[in-house]
């Protein structure tokens, strides 16, 4: 599929109004664009203890220590389990990602509308392991008359949205992941708190764990629009997931986990507002004017 004008039929994944939208404002479908991967699911699973607390709230070997009992370990070279869990939920919408973009080269595209991540997991059988499998799917768009980019960008937006964008003096720059996994290990102050019948108090521990791997989140994703040159982010996700599990190291004693993805659009600013706002196309007249 080579897109329009090149003499081949070519698939979009966009709407009939995204399909008018982005002609809109130049840009034509040049094909449906796929990226994938799968990743063990021991990787992510099975997370051991990430270590008891000590005074001060520091453990040794602990890469950041944001309270007593709680390590942000988001996999950036960081050895253990629960690093190798968040680089394993990074590397694979990422990889998927970059695959999508290389099929947009290849066809020509100077980017990617309407880009849809899935996470599944595949359940273990006999005779294999279970896995989980990342896949992207969007349209490739091209801008008619313009030459090919270095890279094609990615964004997460819809059709409308992008030509909304792109009307206001914004290009999308890519896609963006900001992705941090914290573990704490429960000391007896928060086992005696979250036990029923402990009342209606605030579980002060549990508080920092989201607290923080949310913070640990939004300053990740600072980070890669840094490196992208972005002067902004629209946000279309933030997912949250917090889990317990029993303490391998320490019988009686519970471990938990937290998980949370943002993703969105980093953007670029490339024209003023007032440069390219659009005047009204269709005068409205009065219709008992009969002058």
């Amino acid at each position: 599929m080579t897109g329009v004008g090149r003499g081949e039929a070519w698939g979009s994944a966009l709407s009939a109004d995204e399909f008018a939208a982005i002609g809109g404002i130049g840009f034509e479908p040049a094909g449906q664009v796929f990226g994938a991967a799968v990743y063990p699911l021991g990787v992510t699973a099975a997370v051991t203890c990430p270590g008891p607390a000590v005074p001060g709230g520091l453990r040794a070997a602990s890469p950041r220590a944001a309270g007593p009992g709680l390590t942000i370990v988001s996999g950036q070279g960081i050895p253990g389990p629960v690093a190798r869990m968040a680089r394993a939920l990074y590397d694979g919408r990422r990889t998927a990602v970059d695959r999508m973009t290389a099929e947009c080269a290849d066809l020509g595209g100077h980017g990617i509308v309407g880009a849809s991540v899935q996470v599944r997991e595949i359940p273990a059988e006999v005779r294999s392991a279970g896995a989980v499998e990342f896949t992207v799917l969007g349209t490739a768009v091209r801008a008619r008359g313009c030459p090919p980019l270095a890279r094609p960008f990615a964004c997460d937006l819809s059709g409308q949205d992008f030509a909304r964008l792109i009307m206001a003096g914004w290009v999308p720059a890519g896609i963006v992941l900001g992705i941090s996994v914290a573990a704490r290990h429960d000391d007896l102050l928060t086992s005696d708190r979250s036990r029923w019948g402990a009342g209606n108090t605030e579980v002060a521990a549990y508080t920092d764990l989201i607290v923080a791997v949310r913070q640990d989140a939004r300053t990740r994703l600072e980070r890669a629009l840094r490196r992208l040159g972005a002067d902004g982010v629209v946000v279309s996700a933030m997912t949250s997931r917090v889990h317990g599990d029993a303490c391998r190291a320490h019988p009686g004693g519970t471990d938990h986990v937290a998980e949370v993805i943002i993703t969105g659009t980093a953007v670029v600013r490339f024209a003023d507002r007032s440069r390219t706002s659009l005047s009204p196309s269709l005068a409205v007249l009065p219709l008992n004017d009969r002058r």
